[in-house]
């Protein structure tokens, strides 16, 4: 289906050129089923209903540079169709405040994991590694407005310098590494772990997939968990210093199959777990860096090469880098949020996920027609053209916004990337010191006498 059938199936009253882009990718019936699902389906006509509440949310997270009020009037959400544009009545802050309560952060949610599992599921498909989808879990912070509501739902992190200036929320993140596309996210209070908050994501791996994690997630009973919950479904982390082993066989230089005792207190605790849990040890050393040990659930040398494991654990780093993506280049470097209640920080959160998707699938189809990896394309060029379509399209007629989406694609594919660097070659290290000005602190204003 092309972009002008998918326009007209949509209908004349959401064939809106704001929304043209998307359209053949996020099905408005996903919209409208995670509505009904949540109980927030408009039922009277507002000036803002609920399916276009929803694309406002996704905007503010793609139009980080605009206002809310400049993302209702560039996103045509007034009622698209039934007025001209001039003579539609404004919106005000206060009602697009409103609208968004009455949509809470639920239908997002909803349409999140909809949407990333489709996506996500077929991206992976596209990208394996020896028959295995490849994906990564870690986990970030955001920072969030200084509202008494964020800090109470939220909390603030302590640091060597006392509280932090801002409330933060965590979020762990579960992507498809070879094409940045996320296939789920956790969020909560800053003062959640990030293990306990991604165990809502263990169960949405398939089978036949293979899951990248930092150490900090090095869990018995999370890796047999993984093992034991599907088919060939397999993990790899780095090992800790102080982690100790049983060599069972030796496999090839630095390479060797060994049993990881289980605390007899942890077995106590969850009887399914084994005695010991098979793993592999991989050991190498990269000039520059200290020397470094793989542990893996992929105990056949000869199917998966050492050297070929040892590359793909670095591809780990793609999730830092779709972290950055989010913060540096969608953000625009902004320090917080826009939300200052807790449900509108979790619908924002949504919302810029479900956008971020977005332009990952975009960048995907013209990697595919450029016959490259989908990380071979500028994200942040690919973010900037997409925003100019999505700030001019609604001025142009819909009989040529195919023509232009076509365009779009081919000025696309000239932002290219040069291949990755298969070694780094400098540790990484503090460029610029910590200020040495003193940490502001709140104090109450005094009462004047008089």
């Amino acid at each position: 289906m092309d972009l002008a059938e998918a326009l007209l199936e949509v209908g004349p009253g959401r064939a809106d050129a704001s929304f043209a882009l998307f359209a053949q990718t996020l099905d408005p019936q996903w919209i409208d089923a995670a509505l009904r699902a949540t109980g927030a389906a408009s039922v009277r006509r507002r000036k803002l209903p609920a399916e276009y509440v929803v694309w406002l949310v996704i905007g503010m997270g793609l139009l980080r540079d605009r206002s809310i009020e400049e993302v209702v009037r560039h996103l045509n959400l007034v009622l698209p169709g039934v007025d001209p544009p001039r003579r539609r009545p404004p919106v005000t802050g206060g009602a697009i405040v409103q609208a968004r309560d009455r949509l809470g952060d639920q239908p997002l949610e909803a349409l999140f994991t909809t949407t990333a599992a489709q996506w996500a599921t077929a991206s992976a498909d596209a990208h394996r590694w020896h028959g295995l989808a490849v994906y990564g879990v870690d986990g970030s912070q955001l920072r969030i407005p200084d509202s008494p509501e964020n800090d109470q739902t939220f909390g603030r992190p302590q640091s060597g310098r006392g509280r932090a200036g801002y409330p933060q929320v965590r979020i762990v993140a579960l992507m498809v590494l070879r094409s940045h596309v996320l296939a789920g996210l956790a969020v909560g209070p800053c003062g959640d772990g990030e293990v306990s908050l991604a165990a809502s994501l263990w169960p949405t791996l398939p089978d036949d997939s293979i899951t990248l994690v930092d150490r900090g997630f090095l869990s018995y009973r999370l890796f047999h968990q993984i093992q034991a919950s599907g088919r060939n479904r397999h993990w790899l982390t780095r090992a800790k210093k102080n982690l100790r082993w049983h060599v069972r066989q030796r496999l090839g230089p630095n390479d060797c199959l060994v049993d990881l005792p289980v605390h007899r207190t942890l077995r106590r605790a969850h009887p399914e777990l084994p005695e010991t849990l098979p793993a592999r040890a991989i050991r190498y050393h990269r000039r520059g860096f200290r020397p470094h040990t793989l542990l893996t659930s992929l105990l056949d040398p000869a199917r998966y090469p050492a050297a070929e494991i040892i590359a793909l654990y670095h591809e780990r780093w793609e999730l830092e880098i779709g972290f950055d993506e989010v913060k540096t280049h969608t953000l625009e470097r902004e320090e917080a949020l826009r939300s200052r209640a807790p449900a509108r920080v979790r619908q924002e959160i949504w919302g810029l996920a479900i956008g971020y998707n977005l332009v990952r699938l975009e960048m995907a189809r013209v990697a595919a027609r450029a016959d490259l990896a989908p990380r071979r394309i500028s994200y942040r060029h690919t973010l900037m053209l997409i925003r100019n379509f999505w700030l001019t399209a609604w001025l142009a007629p819909p009989g040529v916004l195919p023509h232009r989406l076509e365009a779009l694609h081919d000025e696309l594919a000239l932002l290219l990337l040069p291949p990755r660097r298969s070694q780094r070659r400098f540790p990484r290290a503090v460029k610029i010191k910590m200020s040495n000005y003193p940490l502001k602190r709140s104090r109450p204003r005094r009462r004047h006498v008089i």
